[in-house]
């Protein structure tokens, strides 16, 4: 065995509850890293620029969420197959996915940003955007729109880096780019020092050069290193449209993409519903949300990284340590979901002081809201891991199906029929509810499915066109 491949991480050996942890750690202070970087850029926007250009920041927001949901669903479908191949020890099958994607995610990212820098007007149009943030809104978005390519590049990479069991590297270099972006913001919005007054421009240049130097960066260090799923000056036939293997990875991404816009869709149905109880109690879910986001955390890195064990185990046939991967990996959740939220119960309306006055009607909505819905939290940690094992063989369908099942067509008619037949508390009861459901059903489908024979890795070799 060469040096190189002793380096590589290996998940299909040892033990597999201290290798889950140590691989969940990165991807759980990454998640947690975008947020806050996220925030802190939402606060010097407002605080330079006021009200008017956060509004047209979180328009553009949007856009962008729906479009990481996408390339999130496809870099996803990368994770999992180069996973397989790797646990099967099919290094060259692994580079001709890498390849392939590469090649597919740079002409799509050019594509879509180009179509985004011409028609970001017609698109905030459609958002119904206000007009007093309408300008500064397609000024901001033109901008994210330009650094795309990049934005997709990077997730390509993380999504490699993953699958091959290094969720290191991917972290270091988020981390430097959320350093570039918060320390540029101010001095870019306001013209700080040498640097240019941008306004709202300002921002939008400070992410598009962050992304752009973390991704570089990203790529030099990794061939100065000798990265093993590079793409060498031999591997250059690799970087072509394989169309048939493309097609395997948006069959098996676009659902997982799409996830997430369930997951979002729901969110605005339930903020619809809640905003005809008021200002305050609209405050009070907008707060209760952004803690439950930070709950939700631990359970979304523990659900990645079993999805990237157990793939590479599925690929290695090792299926006695994808079933030790799934229920170590919901008690991991249930422990980490767990204490986080017996830590906000103990200090809950601290937490939410942070965000609301310490006296009066909201923070009390708030308190109440998180009373109900937080320890739901971990019931949704349990379908989330148990979805990301299935997921790993290349089963994508049935956990959208319940995903879309729990959150729409139980959660929402939930809270809205008995929130106004019954009072505000039914919205609340709705999240465990669903949760509840989904969680039941992912694990019928875990125990009774034939996820196990999605064979993923044949329908990769059938798409591989003849030599």
């Amino acid at each position: 065995m060469t040096p190189q491949a002793k380096a590589r991480p290996v998940l299909t050996e040892g033990p597999i509850g201290k290798t889950l942890f140590l691989f969940s750690l990165p991807i759980l202070l990454g998640n947690v890293l975008q947020s806050l970087n996220g925030s802190i850029n939402s606060i010097w926007v407002g605080k330079f620029l006021g009200e008017t250009a956060l509004a047209a920041t979180s328009n553009a927001n949007i856009i962008l969420f729906f479009l990481l949901s996408l390339i999130f669903g496809i870099s996803m479908a990368a994770v999992i197959l180069v996973g397989q191949n790797l646990g099967a020890k099919k290094v060259d099958e692994a580079k001709r996915v890498v390849g392939t994607s590469t090649t597919f995610f740079a002409l799509a990212s050019i594509i879509v940003g180009l179509l985004g820098i011409v028609f970001s007007p017609h698109i905030l149009d459609l958002l119904n955007t206000p007009a007093d943030a309408r300008e500064l809104a397609i000024a901001y978005t033109r901008i994210i729109f330009a650094g795309i390519p990049f934005m997709f590049g990077y997730n390509l990479v993380m999504a490699v880096l993953r699958g091959s069991g290094d969720a290191k590297t991917p972290f270091y270099f988020l981390l430097l780019s959320a350093v570039f972006d918060v320390a540029l913001n101010p001095l870019l919005i306001a013209g700080i020092g040498p640097f240019p007054k941008m306004g709202i421009s300002g921002s939008a240049t400070a992410t598009f050069i962050a992304q752009l130097l973390s991704f570089v960066l990203l790529l030099i260090y990794l061939y100065a290193k000798k990265y093993f799923l590079r793409i060498t000056k031999n591997d250059l036939h690799l970087l072509k449209l394989d169309w048939p293997l493309i097609g395997l990875l948006i069959r098996k991404g676009l659902p997982m993409g799409l996830n997430m816009v369930v997951v979002s869709l729901s969110n605005l149905v339930l903020i619809h519903i809640v905003n005809a109880f008021g200002s305050e109690a609209s405050a009070a879910f907008g707060v209760a949300n952004q803690i439950s986001s930070y709950v939700q955390m631990p359970a979304m890195a523990i659900g990645g990284a079993v999805t990237s064990m157990a793939a590479q185990n599925i690929g290695a046939g090792k299926w006695d340590r994808v079933s030790r991967v799934t229920w170590i990996g919901v008690g991991f959740n249930v422990a980490l979901t767990g204490s986080l939220v017996a830590i906000i119960h103990l200090f809950n309306r601290q937490a939410l002081g942070l965000f609301l006055p310490l006296e009066g009607k909201a923070i009390d909505l708030g308190v109440h809201i998180n009373n109900l819905t937080l320890w739901s939290f971990i019931i949704f940690g349990i379908f989330n891991v148990v979805a990301g094992v299935v997921r790993s063989a290349g089963a994508v369908i049935v956990p959208l199906v319940v995903s879309s099942i729990a959150l729409l067509l139980v959660r929402i008619p939930f809270a809205s029929y008995f929130s106004s037949h019954y009072g505000f508390d039914m919205i609340w009861w709705s999240f465990p509810i669903s949760f509840a459901i989904a969680a039941g059903l992912n694990v019928l489908y875990y125990r009774f499915g034939n996820w196990r024979k999605a064979h993923l890795m044949d329908a990769a070799k059938r798409a591989k066109p003849a030599q």
